[in-house]
């Protein structure tokens, strides 16, 4: 399994690297950090959910979509149960400012192929963003069961990354999809750089 990890690792392309000063933020704000993880596994699940609705036809992809929203909410579930068990209450949802800018980042288009590409990127970003500040709160961590919580969460995401971006280069010609996949990498490369300051796990 870990194996498996790092090979993937390798392959999520991020252009900036979180420094380690952003764990230590989070280790100080604990209740802050797993309220804001908690909700972001809803919203992976409710996207999974409406990639389903919205792309209902395309049997695969609902097929791997349904399996990514079921398993988002039993991390959801993972993350408030673990909350419960140390004593903190599940905060209230706050917008993640992180996925808005990258949703914007594309030109709306009518062209359902064209969006679905769109969507199917933007989604594989955030999940190998969402990876990689596992990896570095999991070996930033005293903490010995949130270390290996993190460690567990951070291989499903890199599956979930490697899941939409093969979809991605499905329903697009390869260059084209890789084209628009390396512009998304370096806007939110250009976006890291002022982040890492919160308590939030794309903040």
């Amino acid at each position: 399994m870990v194996w498996v990890y790092r090979k993937r690792y390798k392959m999520l392309g991020l252009q900036f690297e979180t420094e380690t000063s952003w764990a230590e933020i989070a280790k100080d704000n604990l209740q802050q950090i797993l309220t804001d993880h908690a909700f972001l596994e809803q919203k992976a699940a409710s996207n999974a959910v409406s990639i389903i609705i919205n792309y209902s036809e395309e049997t695969e992809l609902v097929k791997e979509m349904s399996n990514i929203a079921i398993e988002e909410m039993q991390h959801f579930k993972m993350v408030h149960l673990l909350m419960v068990k140390r004593g903190m209450v599940l905060g209230r949802e706050q917008k993640n400012d992180y996925a808005i800018r990258l949703q914007k980042f594309f030109n709306k288009t009518k062209n359902r192929t064209d969006a679905l590409v769109q969507r199917l990127l933007v989604a594989a970003l955030i999940e190998a963003r969402s990876c990689e500040r596992f990896k570095v709160f999991s070996e930033n961590m005293e903490d010995e069961e949130l270390s290996k919580f993190y460690k567990n969460l951070m291989i499903s995401e890199a599956g979930h990354y490697t899941t939409f971006l093969n979809f991605a280069r499905e329903y697009q010609d390869r260059e084209i999809v890789d084209k628009k996949w390396n512009a998304l990498l370096a806007f939110e490369a250009e976006m890291m750089k002022d982040r890492g300051n919160l308590a939030k796990i794309h903040g």
